[in-house]
């Protein structure tokens, strides 16, 4: 099954890498890898990854030692056991996998203005918004209802956040599965996600509501209008002469991969995740995802109804390609993404490993040697 799972998140790859690298010869336009709040995908995701390696084996080297005695060996035992290379290379795989996917997605994008430069949906977009609320702007029908006082603020904090989110939950979808082939299935989802939204940024063209549109222009300065005023000059600089800057255009408005992606993260956690205050979250999460890309002008509604359609999609052939069912399978010995949080005990582990539950495991490690008898496993 593990073969299954990360094959096709590596075929697809290969295959919207090589894509880019054809558009870019085509158009003479450079590929480049974006940063993000951290720096390069490439320094992000492995420092990501690490930082949930210790959140996996520290604590629970903390409670099988009731503190820091051995803690030292504790790590090593610990660290030999669950991370085997198998492990190893299939974290690696996936990281790679969207990596590759990720900066393919970004540079496609990046190239709308030079393939698709004569054609333009914004007008017919707005006029499809007024019609669905009945003559009235969904955005300006957000602010008087919302305000734009703290909801701008709050909202701004959750669309943002998306930027963190993203690489925090592959990170927790490759690290904190015991089965792989759970955080697999998350992994080849956003792939999926972001090689249906490229396609739909050529099928239909746009920029969004905030590109032109004064309706936001009294919305606070937030987060969002710190995005939007990068985004738009870095779209500036690019149309003007793409080898002359180091931005990537990232103007694009239908289909809405915020909203496709969260409703990703949400659905997956609802087949998988036991923790109902996890499940809950993510579809609180997601409602303000929703209203947020509205508010700021970010996208149409039917940029929205699009990226709902996506991450269906998306989740649907990701089960299909990693051996997953599309219905709730979160009983209290399952998993899912962030099954080893909190830690269980070492005894815990052997159980769910007798049970089956574990497909990429090493055998137990010993304690630690020179541990004394009045040490307590957890």
């Amino acid at each position: 099954m593990m073969r299954r799972a990360y094959a096709f998140a590596v075929g697809l790859a290969l295959a919207v890498g090589a894509l880019a690298w054809v558009a870019s010869y085509r158009y003479n336009l450079p590929i480049r890898d974006p940063d993000g709040l951290a720096g390069p995908s490439y320094i992000r995701l492995p420092l990501i990854v690490f930082l949930f390696y210790l959140a996996d084996v520290v604590p629970r080297s903390l409670i099988d030692n009731r503190g820091f005695g051995h803690f030292r060996e504790s790590v090593k035992a610990y660290t030999k056991q669950r991370w085997t290379g198998t492990r190893v290379a299939l974290v690696v795989i996936g990281l790679l996998s969207f990596y590759t996917v990720y900066i393919a997605y970004r540079n496609l994008k990046g190239f709308l203005p030079y393939v698709r430069y004569d054609t333009n949906y914004d007008l017919v977009l707005h006029k499809l918004d007024k019609a669905l609320m009945l003559g009235h702007d969904p955005a300006v029908v957000l602010h008087t209802v919302l305000g734009t006082g703290i909801s701008a603020h709050v909202l701004s904090f959750v669309y943002v956040g998306f930027l963190l989110f993203v690489p925090m939950s592959l990170g927790a979808a490759l690290v904190w599965s015991k089965n792989v082939a759970t955080g697999f299935w998350y992994v080849a989802a956003l792939c999926i996600n972001w090689v249906l939204g490229a396609a739909s940024y050529y099928w239909v063209p746009s920029l969004g509501p905030f590109y032109k549109n004064g309706a936001f222009n009294e919305l606070p300065n937030t987060g969002v209008t710190l995005l939007q005023d990068d985004l738009r000059a870095g779209r500036a600089a690019y149309v003007d002469d793409p080898h002359a800057t180091d931005s990537i255009q990232g103007v694009a408005a239908f289909a809405s991969l915020h909203v496709s992606i969260i409703f990703t993260a949400a659905l997956i956690c609802h087949f998988v995740i036991p923790s109902r205050i996890v499940r809950y979250a993510m579809w609180v999460f997601f409602v303000l995802t929703v209203i947020s890309t509205v508010y700021f002008g970010w996208h149409y509604l039917l940029d929205d109804l699009a990226g709902l359609f996506i991450g269906f999609i998306a989740v649907w052939i990701g089960a299909k390609t990693t051996g997953h069912q599309m219905r709730p399978n979160r009983g209290a010995s399952s998993d899912g993404i962030i099954g080893v949080w909190p830690p269980n005990s070492a005894e815990d582990d052997d159980a769910a490993r007798d049970d089956g539950e574990v497909e990429v495991a090493a055998r137990p490690a010993q304690r630690p040697p020179g541990e004394g008898s009045g040490s307590t496993q957890a």
